[in-house]
Parts: structure tokens; C-alpha cells; sequence
């Protein structure tokens, strides 16, 4: 046989392989309706190529080690306490200035299944049960928490804490799936994101293999307690923020790696726009006082994950290799886990970027809330919250 023969019976086999995985050890093997699609990404050169090469990020101070599982948000009420975050175990919690308390929860359903942990990731299978807050946002006027909970969607609760009232589940009659970051207005009106209507978030990594066109940025009116559609097929719509003017807001485009601002006053009220390519895939945002952006980026796109993005027959063949999602996982975000976080103005340009491109303090950033001249960090998948002092 020669060797064209040999190589082209390697891959018929190759191609068997994948088509049946007979021994499920593929990233979506556990997924039979899997469909993978084309991402709309910009063009390789538009990407920011800016890089910290100090590393700044190696300089922040990691702060409750262990005491905190997976701090996705971190927020400050109207009379700077806090921080407060929502962790693994579906709780919130509150930092009193010498112990973390708890504050609040989102389902109703504790148990033992909601105990602690060794790790955010611990909680995986559990989450649905047990509620999983990701963004937090107060009510400056009110003192209430406004949470979104991947699992029990939109919900609030008083300044006293306690358990969560739902106050949004579904919208035209389709449920939310993966509730994942919110904004308040100055009227009150609440701006969401879902996820994904396909996919949980215990399933998040299969969402952005996918790259599933199915997700909405809702608008929940406290008044009519009504929840309108603003926009929808997003490639998993993340992190929300409001400008300072309140004139419109930015949320993050996740798999498409780009900011867009939604307008909500003047002549393009309605609509939205493009505000930044960024130079990864972004999770939240966050407003400062002077009206700039922090974007936390969960890693920078690598050449792979850009290929792989834009054709997805290739991409599904890849996952059906017989290469566990954690693996898949590495590959996409270039090898590592890391830190990158940039500041933009509100205009949309970049004004500061700040790294640890080895991952060696910081690693995988949710969001990034400035706060007295700090940043303070939290990570969904880490299990503590990191701290930097500005310059």
C-alpha cells in the first residue's frame, strides 16, 4: 500500500471515530443536537494588539483565599459597604470589614447539596438547585440588590438580605436559561442579558464551543412589570453597564469579542452600535465615576480560537476528537489560564490595559470594579477575589 493509501485509511478512521465516539470521550458527546456556528468576528488585524508587558495584574493582592468560591460580581451599596458577591454555593455575601456574613440567596431549595466545596467548579451539577448569582447591581434610590441568577433569573431583595424574590423567569413565553448580567437606569428600568435560551450555564463551555446564536438583552420595567426583547440571536451576551449620562449603555458581545452601546435617548434611541473589538472574550463591565469602561476579559483570542470560529465544520470536527472539554477549554484561550482587564473610554478607545499573561497571580477575570483608587477583581472560576491599587 503506499503511503497516500495509508494516510487516507488513517483518516477514514479518523472520520468513523468522530462521527460515532464510541467511547464518549469528546468535549459534546453528551450533547447529540450539538451544532456549531460560525462566529461573527472582525477582521484578524482589527484585534487590539496592546499588551501590559510589565504585567501589572502580578502586583494585585489576592484577598479571601478560600472564603469566597467563584466571586463572579463584586458590588458596594449606597453607603460604600461591602464588597458583596454571589458564590458557587448560590449564596451572597457581604464583607462587614472583618468577616464575610451571609446576605442573601436565590433559591429556595437549600440543602446539603449546597454545602461546601473545594472548588467554584465543585458546584457544577448542583447549580441548578442551589441558584448560581452572577451580576449584582444595587438600586442606588431604593437599597435594593438586584440580582441576576443564571438558574432563577431576574430577581431583587431588600437592604435586610434574605431570600431573593423572582421577578422574571421567562419573556414571550420562553424561559430564561442563562441570566447572566444586568443595569439600572434612572427610572428604575432594569437591562439584562440571557445567555442563551439552549444552554445553562453549567453547560457554558459548550455555549461558547457552539458559538449558538440564541441569546437576548431583555428590558424589565419595575412599573408594568412587564420584559421586552430588545435585541436577539446574540452569541452570548454578557456583562451590561450604563454610561454616566445614562444616554446609553454598553454590553459585552461575548463570543464575537466586542463591545456594543445601545442607545437609549437621543436620535439613534433604539438601536446599537459597535463601541470596541476587544481583544478577547469579555465577561462584565463596569462604569467608574468618570464615565470610563472596565472590561473584564475572561482571556485573549487566540489564533485557534479565530479559526476555529469562523469555520464551524471544522470546529465540531475538532470537538469530536477524542479530547476532553477541558482540554478543548486550553486550547481556545491559548494554553492557560490568565488575566486581562482595559479600560475604555467613554468614547470607546483604549486607555489603559493591565495583564498577568502567565496567569501567575490573576487568572480568568469576571469583572473589574473600581472603587477609592482600587480595582477589585473577582473571578468566576477562582476562589478568591484579587485587589489592585491604581497608579
Amino acid at each position: 500500500m503506499s503511503l497516500t493509501g495509508v494516510f487516507a485509511g488513517i483518516f477514514l478512521l479518523l472520520a468513523l471515530y468522530c462521527g460515532i465516539d464510541p467511547f464518549k470521550h469528546s468535549a459534546i458527546y453528551d450533547f447529540p443536537d450539538f451544532v456549531a456556528h460560525k462566529i461573527d468576528l472582525p477582521p484578524w488585524s482589527d484585534i487590539p494588539v496592546e499588551r501590559d508587558s510589565q504585567n501589572l495584574l502580578q502586583k494585585a493582592e489576592i484577598k479571601f483565599l478560600n472564603q469566597v468560591q467563584g466571586p463572579e460580581s463584586v458590588a458596594f451599596d449606597s453607603l460604600g459597604r461591602g464588597p458583596y458577591t454571589g458564590v458557587a454555593d448560590g449564596r451572597i455575601l457581604f464583607w462587614n470589614g472583618e468577616s464575610w456574613t451571609d446576605f442573601a440567596y436565590t433559591s429556595p431549595n437549600r440543602s446539603e447539596l449546597c454545602s461546601p466545596k473545594p472548588s467554584p467548579m465543585s458546584y457544577l451539577k448542583n447549580e441548578h438547585i442551589c441558584g448560581r448569582p452572577l451580576g449584582l447591581r444595587f438600586d442606588k434610590k431604593t437599597g435594593e440588590l438586584y440580582i441576576a441568577d443564571a438558574y432563577f433569573g431576574l430577581m431583587k431583595v431588600g437592604p435586610e438580605g434574605g431570600l431573593a424574590k423572582s421577578l422574571v423567569t421567562e419573556v414571550e413565553g420562553v424561559p430564561l436559561r442563562f441570566t447572566n448580567d444586568l443595569d439600572i437606569d434612572d427610572e428604575g428600568n432594569v437591562y439584562f442579558t440571557d445567555s442563551s435560551i439552549k444552554y445553562q450555564r453549567r453547560n457554558f463551555i459548550q455555549l461558547v464551543f457552539s458559538g449558538e446564536d440564541d441569546g437576548r438583552l431583555l428590558k424589565y420595567n419595575p412599573l408594568t412589570k412587564e420584559t421586552s426583547v430588545l435585541m436577539r440571536n446574540l452569541q452570548f451576551p454578557n456583562g451590561v453597564s450604563m454610561s454616566k449620562d445614562k444616554s446609553f449603555f454598553v454590553f459585552s458581545d461575548g463570543s464575537c469579542g466586542r463591545l456594543r452601546r445601545y442607545w437609549l435617548k437621543g436620535e439613534k434611541a433604539g438601536t446599537s452600535d459597535i463601541f470596541a473589538i476587544l481583544p478577547g472574550f469579555p465577561d462584565n463591565v463596569r462604569t467608574n465615576e468618570r464615565g470610563e469602561f472596565w472590561v473584564a476579559i475572561h482571556c485573549r483570542r487566540s489564533m485557534y480560537a479565530y479559526i476555529s470560529s469562523l469555520y464551524p465544520k471544522l470546529r465540531k470536527f475538532l470537538l469530536k476528537l477524542p479530547v476532553l472539554a477541558k482540554f478543548q477549554y486550553l486550547l481556545q484561550i491559548g494554553g492557560r489560564q490568565h488575566a486581562v482587564v482595559v479600560k475604555y473610554s467613554p468614547e470607546g478607545k483604549i486607555l489603559q490595559i493591565l495583564e498577568d499573561s502567565q496567569g501567575k497571580v490573576v487568572r480568568a477575570v469576571s469583572e473589574v470594579e473600581e472603587k477609592d483608587g482600587k480595582l477589585w477583581i473577582g473571578s468566576v472560576l477562582m476562589p478568591f477575589m484579587a485587589v489592585y491599587q491604581l497608579e
